[in-house]
């Protein structure tokens, strides 16, 4: 073979290996820090509060190209839980309803990962919450992806929302006075150690 096909094939299967790795899925820990789940009710038609679910643990995997490749598992420890009002904080913690002792994590674990137009992903997957297991789909908006500022490594950023019955879940007490209908958003950021290579 002629020098210059020589180089031109040779080229052309760097080329291929670069795109190959560049399209590669990525690994990202969720940042706790910069990571709130937030639950909203409705409390006998007068007022919409809040609990936030902060100090959460997990993995991100996401493909670009492939979405369906894509996956998402997260614990969060129940000890994170704020509504700032220390009393219905307890009260949240006791056996009327989460029961921390017995059940101090909730998980989530994907089973699919579908692209649901531009910057929009749709994500099946499992909700467990105390010995209670139910399909969540979350509707996902990815925010950002790319290096931070302030290290370079490649970083992405999602928010999602779903509506859980927390009935379904041994959380009903108070139900339907209080929504058994309970609004859940997640913002989420996380980082990759690096890029593929």
């Amino acid at each position: 073979m002629p020098r210059s096909l020589t180089r031109l094939a040779f080229g052309l299967a760097l080329g291929a290996l670069a795109t190959s790795a560049a399209a590669a899925p990525l690994t990202y820990t969720i940042d706790a820090t910069h990571t709130d789940v937030i639950a909203q009710w409705n409390h006998l038609g007068f007022s919409n509060p809040t609990a936030h679910f902060g100090q959460v643990e997990g993995t991100i995997v996401y493909d670009a190209d492939d979405v369906s490749a894509s996956s998402v598992e997260v614990r969060i420890p129940l000890s994170g839980l704020n509504s700032h009002v220390a009393r219905f904080d307890e009260h949240l913690r006791n056996a009327d309803f989460f029961e921390v002792e017995t059940f101090p994590v909730a998980t989530f674990r994907s089973t699919a990962v579908e692209a649901a137009g531009e910057g929009r992903l749709k994500v099946s997957g499992e909700l467990t919450i105390k010995d209670a297991t139910r399909p969540v789909v979350l509707d996902v908006a990815l925010n950002k992806a790319g290096p931070h500022p302030r290290n370079n490594r490649p970083t992405i950023g999602f928010d999602a929302t779903t509506t859980v019955l927390r009935s379904e879940f041994g959380l009903g007490r108070g139900a339907p006075a209080v929504s058994d209908e309970v609004k859940i958003r997640i913002t989420t950021e996380a980082q990759a150690e690096s890029a593929p290579e």
